[in-house]
Parts: structure tokens; C-alpha cells; sequence
């Protein structure tokens, strides 16, 4: 079970993201962190930003599909980012994967990610 944690009294999320997420379940999820890799492949996707946070959360959605889950059952995320400045473009292809009680999240700008990726996500999953 997963329960989005809300409270005026700390700032309020401003993008898709949760303050808190108290998660229940009987197993809990790792995913190790995605770059914009094309599994067909091997290559770093190159492109806009926004191809390449697709490319991550299509990643994502096949390593959780694997384990039997989906975005919903995402609880916290990581992302990083080698320039803050590409955070909106990042946050709209991120959205559209959690569209209702979205996870907790942190994001951080990084000197460099594996293979020159401008952007990586891990997640934290459980699921009921």
C-alpha cells in the first residue's frame, strides 16, 4: 500500500513529486540507475533532453514490468542532471509517468553521468 504524505507546514511539491510516500507491501523494489540507453543497441541515445528522459523512463517501465510492477508502485526517485536548466523539460516527460500520487523525488545537478548521459533516474518501488 502506498500513501502520499502532504502537510502545509513544510514547503509544498513543486513539480510532480510527493513530500513523503509510506509504503507497505511485501517486497521492495531497487532499481539501479537508468541512463538513455538504447537496450537494443548499447548506445547512449542522442537527441533533446526530452528524448532522452524517455528513453530513461522507458527503461524504467521494463525493468519494473520484469519484476511484475509499474510507475505506481514507484515510491522514491533520484534524478540527476548534468544541467539544472534542462529541470522543466526533465520534470513534463518524468509527469507524464506519475500522474496520480507521485513518488517522493530529490534531483540534483551533477558534473558528469556514465557515457556523457545528460540525465539519470533510480527508483525505489513496492508492491503490495
Amino acid at each position: 500500500m502506498k500513501t502520499p504524505i502532504s502537510t502545509p507546514d513544510a514547503p509544498k511539491a513543486i513539480g510532480p513529486y510527493s513530500q513523503a510516500v509510506e509504503a507497505r507491501g511485501a517486497r521492495t523494489l531497487y532499481l539501479s540507475g537508468q541512463i538513455p540507453l538504447d537496450p537494443a543497441t548499447g548506445e547512449l541515445v542522442k537527441g533533446t533532453i526530452e528524448q532522452e528522459t524517455q528513453r530513461v523512463m522507458d527503461n524504467l517501465r521494463a525493468v519494473l514490468a520484469r519484476a511484475g510492477a509499474g510507475f505506481e508502485h514507484v515510491v522514491k526517485t533520484t534524478i540527476w542532471l548534468t544541467d539544472l536548466g534542462d529541470f522543466a523539460k526533465v520534470n513534463e516527460v518524468y509527469g507524464r509517468c506519475f500522474t496520480a500520487a507521485p513518488p517522493a523525488r530529490a534531483t540534483v545537478q551533477v558534473a558528469g553521468l556514465p557515457r556523457g548521459a545528460r540525465v539519470e533516474i533510480e527508483a525505489v518501488a513496492v508492491l503490495d
